[in-house]
């Protein structure tokens, strides 16, 4: 652990706004009773990373940083160091050139250890910085017998708190409460969450089973199996997730919601936590919200040219109701957000209602619905009407209460956003008339819809063209002459070996015009709409996802498996 200096790392934390005042005094406050290095009592109490404390270290020597991704492959072993020697002074081998050793170190400020692996090398040493935890990790990929982290924590539990925990579903709620507040219980938890937020999940899954608990997160959309904890540490690890978000652990038979905000590694995280009994007990999804992270601007979002300027220029008309659809987690909320920054000013009032409020907007009033004391979208709509609003965006309509508000307010001269859960664009407008709308409403103040779904895009790194299948080249309209190639990603250690790092958007742009409104008044089916909005010039989500292709974005199976097709077609497309 560093402990040189540390008044000068925390200097260099603070100038890059890693940390701010607030945290340091804290950090001094408690450095005071224990005596520990400022910047472990920062990292202990979440409000720092790890990798931006070594970082500040690497800037503030002058030696370059080293991530675990960075290693390499084949490490050098020409020198017989011994694992425990490696992990007491914290360093890895990794190469030997011109009679100079390169090694990682967490601790490049202990000269005196510096010395003596030079003195057991028996040559000069080239040194780089890297986390503490990455060394260790190095060490017991390469020589074996090194427990996990998660494994460390369950080890350092004593049988009285094995036997606490191995407890039936009788325990009473003050034993229940006391082995979710044992340390290693705590420890675990944390664990688990600081993995999600670390590999950048959307949610994390705590599932039970017959015989398992099974740990999952949801990354780019996709849920991935992690290292789960045992079995009988199930109600401990539910139970210290329902002290964090002030839900009652007594009682397992009904579903609950909460909420925990918390300071993971100098990032303010949100979680929103749902539980649900299931057979075998609790299963709990945490929804994990960056509050700290950078809002993407419409041009982030992976918009064509042409539809960029034609939804720019539909949301800055005067009033009318603009729809997002998809299904949950297409980033319906991240488009409608970007466009309210976009047209955000000094002369217009801006007020949303949404379940929940992911995303703090300067100059935006942001109302969080509440059904508990009767705050729904409906009513919460109700109350902002008379707030003189230019602008209002409500969260999803989800009810003919709603729809009927919205539309009023579309009506009396407001610009309304909304999002509602359909397939395509063309289906909004059956959705709404379905609620129990009046066609000639609708027709009067839908102004257009934008349908959008998130494709994984491919690795940068092992990114590769290869060449596809006749049967795919039909099922993008194209011939062997016009696209011979492709690209997918191989899979590294960066993207998981996935071959997929990131997402961004496709879309399908519904512009309402005077033949739309005559079809939506005659209560016309979305299939026909379509044929119309086609022919009048709408460009498809799976069209807008095959030009994905053609540029190298996305890869053909992405644009299939979001697009939602029939599964044999599917099949079929991709030669299986």
């Amino acid at each position: 652990m560093i402990s040189y200096n540390n008044k000068r790392i925390c200097e260099l934390l603070l100038n890059q706004k890693l940390i701010d005042q607030e945290d340091l005094d804290r950090a001094l406050a408690e450095q005071k009773n224990t005596g520990q290095p400022l910047e472990k009592i920062l990292m202990d109490l979440g409000l720092v990373s790890e990798e931006n404390v070594y970082r500040a270290l690497s800037e503030y020597l002058g030696l370059p940083f080293l991530s675990a991704s960075e290693y390499p492959e084949t490490p050098f072993l020409g020198i017989d160091f011994s694992p425990q020697f490696m992990k007491q002074y914290k360093f890895f081998p990794l190469e030997m050139k011109d009679s100079v050793l390169s090694i990682a170190t967490s601790a490049p400020l202990d000269f005196s250890t510096i010395d003596e692996i030079s003195l057991f090398a028996g040559c000069k040493l080239k040194l780089y910085v890297s986390k503490e935890s990455d060394i260790l990790a190095a060490i017991d990929r390469q020589y074996g017998g090194g427990a996990t982290t998660m494994e460390r924590i369950i080890g350092d539990m004593n049988e009285d708190e094995m036997q606490l925990v191995s407890a039936t579903e009788d325990e009473d709620i003050n034993q229940l409460r006391d082995m979710a507040s044992e340390a290693p219980i705590i420890k675990l938890v944390n664990l688990i969450i600081t993995r999600g937020i670390d590999d950048g999940a959307s949610d994390i899954h705590i599932e039970p089973f017959e015989d398992k608990l099974l740990v999952r997160l949801r990354i780019d959309g996709i849920l991935h199996d992690i290292e789960s904890p045992p079995k009988r540490l199930q109600a401990a690890i539910t139970s210290r997730i329902k002290i964090m978000a002030n839900l009652n652990i007594a009682e397992r038979r009904l579903p609950q919601d909460g909420r925990v905000r918390l300071r993971v590694a100098g990032k303010k995280i949100d979680l929103r936590v749902s539980t649900v009994p299931t057979l075998y007990g609790e299963s709990v999804v945490m929804r994990i919200l960056d509050r700290s992270s950078i809002l993407l601007t419409l041009e982030e979002l992976g918009f064509p040219e042409d539809k960029l300027a034609q939804f720019e220029a539909l949301i800055r008309k005067p009033h009318g109701i603009i729809l997002v659809t998809g299904p949950t987690g297409s980033g319906k909320t991240t488009t409608l957000y970007a466009a309210l920054e976009k047209i955000n000013s000094p002369d217009k009032k801006i007020i949303t209602v949404e379940d929940p409020v992911e995303y703090q907007l300067s100059g935006v009033n942001q109302i969080q619905v509440n059904p508990k004391i009767g705050l729904t979208f409906a009513s919460g709509l109700r109350s902002i009407v008379r707030q003189d609003p230019d602008i209002m965006m409500i969260g999803e309509i989800r009810d003919l209460e709603t729809a009927e508000i919205a539309i009023q307010s579309a009506l009396t001269g407001h610009l309304v956003f909304s999002t509602l859960h359909t397939n395509d664009s063309c289906g909004a407008v059956t959705r709404l008339l379905d609620m129990g709308v009046e066609g000639y409403l609708v027709a009067s103040c839908l102004e257009g819809v934008l349908a959008q779904r998130l494709v994984r895009t491919i690795c940068k790194r092992c990114k590769q063209a290869v060449i596809p299948d006749k049967k795919v080249l039909a099922s993008m309209n194209l011939s062997p002459k016009e696209s011979s190639i492709v690209y997918r990603g191989r899979g590294c250690e960066e993207c998981k070996n996935t071959g997929y790092r990131g997402r961004t958007g496709i879309y399908e742009l519904l512009l309402i015009n005077e033949t739309i409104r005559r079809l939506i008044v005659e209560k016309t089916g979305a299939n026909i709409i379509r044929q119309k909005a086609i022919q009048g010039g709408l460009k498809t989500l799976r069209e807008d996802g095959w030009e994905k292709v053609k540029k190298g974005i996305t890869t053909i199976e992405e644009v299939l498996r979001v697009t939602k097709e029939d599964e044999a077609e599917i099949l079929d497309a991709i030669g299986m």
